[in-house]
C-alpha cells in the first residue's frame, strides 16, 4: 500500500492542530483528533470527547475510553436505571492511539493485562491504584455499575477495542494479539460481542474527509399539504421514512435529531405501545395512533409533488417513534419491502431562533421531557449566545452547533460548562457543580436564580471566560493530571472570583462590573497551588472534591486572606 497516506495524514494531523488545539504535543493532539474521528457518527461535544481522554500515565494502553447507552453517552451521575428501561445496547469504547508510522504488538499486550483485570466484575480498585490512572479505573467502575444496573434489562453488550496509527499494514503477529485480546475478554464477558479494529493512515483519511450531508429527500405518499411560508404536512411510508433517518449502512443517523430532547428515553409502556402498532398490522393505520414527528430545518420543498427536499433536518419531536421504528425495521428488514402503512410528518422552516425554539418546547410540552433537555430553548440562553459571541465565545446550547462551524475547542462554552461555573461561584458550591455535571439544571429554585431574567449578561461572559481560562492554565501549564484537573478546576474557579470580588459569596453584581484586565495569571497560578495543597492534604480523590468538606475548608482558608 503507498506510504502517500501517510503523508497526507501528517499534513492533515499538523493543520488540524494549528487550527484546533496548538498548545499540546502532536502526539497528544492525535489521541484527541483519533478519538474525534473513530466516534463521528456518536456526535460527542469537545468536553465529552475531553473527558474520555485517559492517556496519562499509568493508563494501561488505553488512551481514551467511552460508555454508551444506546449511542450516547453514559454521564457519571445519572440514574441509569430509571433512564433506560428494556433492550438496551451497551457498548464500552477502547481506543489506543499511536502517533507511529506502524502497528506494534506491545499496546495489545497490555490491553490484555488491563482487561484481564478491570473487566472481572468484582475488581477492587484499591488493588490497582497506582497501576492504573483515576481516570482509567474510574472509567471501569462506571461501566460496571452501569452494566450490573441493567442487567435485568437484557442488555446487549459491546466490547470495542480501536488501535489508531498512521500504519499502513498489520503484520500477522500483531493479528493474532487482536485474537487473544478479543479471547481475553470473552473469557471474563461471555455474552459480550468483542471488536478489535486497526484504524491506520488510509482509515483515517477516509474517516476524516467523510462529510455529514446536509440536503436530504423523503418520498412521500401523497402530495404535501403546504400554507404560508416553508411549511409542509404530508403522510410517509414507514419504510420510506426509516430509510430517512439511516446512512447508507443501516446506522441510525443520530446528528438530525435535535440535540437537546435527542437523549430522551421513552418510559416502557411508551416504547411498548409504539412497538406492539409497528408489530400487529391490523385495521388501524399507524398514524392514527401516533403522532408522527416534527421536523425543522434550514430550507424546505417540494418540487417534484411526491418528495421533500429537507436541508438541514432536525427531528424535534417524535424521537421515541423514531427510535422504534429503527429497531422494528433493523430487526425485519424484509418488511421494508411489503410496508404499507404511513407516518404523519411536519416539516417546519422557522424564520427566527426564538420561532425554532418556541416549536421545540411546544411539540414536546405533552411529553415528560427531562426540565434539562428543553433549558437551553429558554430566551435567556439565546441571549447569553447572543452576548458572548461578538466577545469570542461560543455558548453552544444547540449542542455541536459550533464544533460543525469549525470553531476551536477552548471558545466554546457547552451548558452544562457554563451551569457548573455559575453553581461555584453565585451559589459558592464547587462541591455540587464537581459531583452533579448532568443534573444541575433539573432543580427549579437553582435554575431561576442562576438564569433570571435581571442577571446581567456580562456575569455569564466573565464566568465562562474566566472558567475556561483557568481550565486550560491547568491543561497546559501544570503538571496535574487530568483526573486532578477535572476535580479541581471549579474550586479554583470559585477561589479566583472569591478573590476578584473581595468576597467568599460572590454575587451576580460584583462579577458583572469585574472586566478581563483584572483576570491576572499570577492570580491563577497561586491559587491552583493552594486549592491543590488543600485537594492533596483532605486526600485527593474525586470523593473528596464531591464532597462538602473541601469547599468548607477552601472557604476557610479564604477567610484567612480576610476576603
Amino acid at each position: 500500500m503507498s506510504k502517500n497516506n501517510q503523508i497526507l495524514l501528517e499534513e492533515i494531523i499538523k493543520q488540524e492542530r494549528e487550527n484546533i488545539e496548538e498548545s499540546i504535543s502532536i502526539e497528544k493532539f492525535f489521541e484527541f483528533y483519533s478519538a474525534n474521528q473513530i466516534l463521528k457518527t456518536y456526535e460527542l461535544s469537545y468536553d465529552e470527547l475531553e473527558l474520555g481522554l485517559s492517556g496519562d500515565s499509568h493508563d494501561g494502553g488505553v488512551d481514551s475510553i467511552y460508555l454508551l447507552v444506546n449511542g450516547d453517552i453514559v454521564k457519571e451521575d445519572e440514574n441509569i436505571k430509571e433512564k433506560y428501561r428494556k433492550n438496551v445496547d451497551v457498548e464500552l469504547v477502547l481506543i489506543q492511539s499511536k502517533y507511529t508510522n506502524s502497528f506494534s504488538e506491545e499496546p495489545l499486550l497490555k490491553l490484555s493485562r488491563l482487561s484481564r483485570n478491570l473487566f472481572n466484575l468484582d475488581f477492587d480498585r484499591n488493588d490497582f491504584i497506582g497501576r492504573y490512572n483515576n481516570k482509567v479505573l474510574d472509567a471501569f467502575e462506571l461501566f460496571r455499575e452501569t452494566y450490573i444496573a441493567l442487567i435485568t434489562k437484557k442488555p446487549k453488550l459491546k466490547i470495542s477495542f480501536y488501535y489508531a496509527s498512521k500504519g499502513i499494514e498489520v503484520h500477522p503477529n500483531v493479528k493474532k494479539q487482536a485474537e487473544d485480546l478479543i479471547s481475553d475478554v470473552k473469557t471474563l464477558l461471555t455474552d459480550a460481542s468483542v471488536e478489535v479494529t486497526f484504524v491506520g493512515a488510509e482509515q483515517l483519511i477516509k474517516l476524516i474527509q467523510s462529510r455529514t450531508n446536509d440536503v436530504y429527500r423523503l418520498k412521500v405518499s401523497e402530495n404535501p399539504m403546504s400554507s404560508s411560508g416553508q411549511v409542509f404536512i404530508s403522510l410517509a411510508n414507514l419504510a420510506d421514512y426509516y430509510k430517512f433517518i439511516t446512512d447508507e449502512n443501516n446506522n441510525l443517523m443520530k446528528h438530525i435529531f435535535e440535540s437537546n430532547v435527542r437523549d430522551y428515553q421513552g418510559k416502557t409502556n411508551v416504547n411498548n405501545e409504539i412497538q406492539e402498532t409497528l408489530e400487529i398490522t391490523g385495521e388501524e393505520e399507524f398514524w392514527w395512533l401516533n403522532n408522527g414527528v416534527t421536523i425543522i430545518a434550514s430550507e424546505a420543498s417540494a418540487p417534484g409533488g411526491k418528495e421533500l427536499v429537507i436541508h438541514n433536518p432536525e427531528v424535534v419531536n417524535g424521537l421515541q417513534t423514531s427510535s422504534e421504528i429503527f429497531k422494528f425495521y433493523s430487526s425485519n428488514p424484509n418488511n421494508l419491502v411489503t410496508e404499507k402503512r404511513n407516518i404523519l410528518v411536519r416539516v417546519i422552516v422557522p424564520e427566527t431562533e426564538e420561532t425554532r425554539d418556541k416549536i421545540i418546547r411546544a411539540t414536546n410540552s405533552q411529553t415528560p421531557i427531562p426540565k434539562s433537555s428543553l433549558r437551553a430553548t429558554d430566551t435567556i440562553h439565546r441571549q447569553i449566545e447572543d452576548f458572548m459571541k461578538p466577545r469570542g465565545l461560543f455558548y453552544d446550547r444547540r449542542k455541536n452547533y459550533y464544533k460543525n462551524e469549525g470553531k476551536k475547542p477552548k471558545d466554546i462554552i457547552s451548558v452544562s460548562f457554563l451551569a457548573q461555573c455559575l453553581m461555584s461561584v453565585l451559589t459558592q458550591q464547587p462541591d455540587f457543580a464537581r459531583a452533579r455535571p448532568s443534573t444541575l439544571l433539573e432543580n427549579d429554585e437553582a435554575y431561576n436564580s442562576l438564569y433570571h431574567k435581571n442577571n446581567d449578561l456580562n456575569t455569564y461572559y466573565l464566568l465562562a471566560y474566566i472558567g475556561r481560562f483557568v481550565e486550560l492554565i491547568l491543561k497546559e501549564e501544570s503538571p496535574i493530571n487530568s483526573s486532578e484537573i477535572n476535580d479541581i478546576k471549579f474550586y479554583v474557579l470559585y477561589a479566583v472570583c472569591a478573590q476578584l470580588a473581595s468576597s467568599i459569596y460572590p454575587s451576580n453584581k460584583q462579577i458583572s462590573i469585574l472586566t478581563k484586565n483584572e483576570v491576572r495569571k499570577d492570580l491563577i497560578n497561586t491559587t491552583i497551588e493552594f486549592v491543590y495543597d488543600l485537594y492533596k492534604t483532605l486526600g485527593g480523590t474525586d470523593k473528596i472534591a464531591k464532597s462538602s468538606k473541601f469547599t468548607e475548608l477552601l472557604k476557610e482558608k479564604l477567610r484567612e486572606k480576610k476576603l
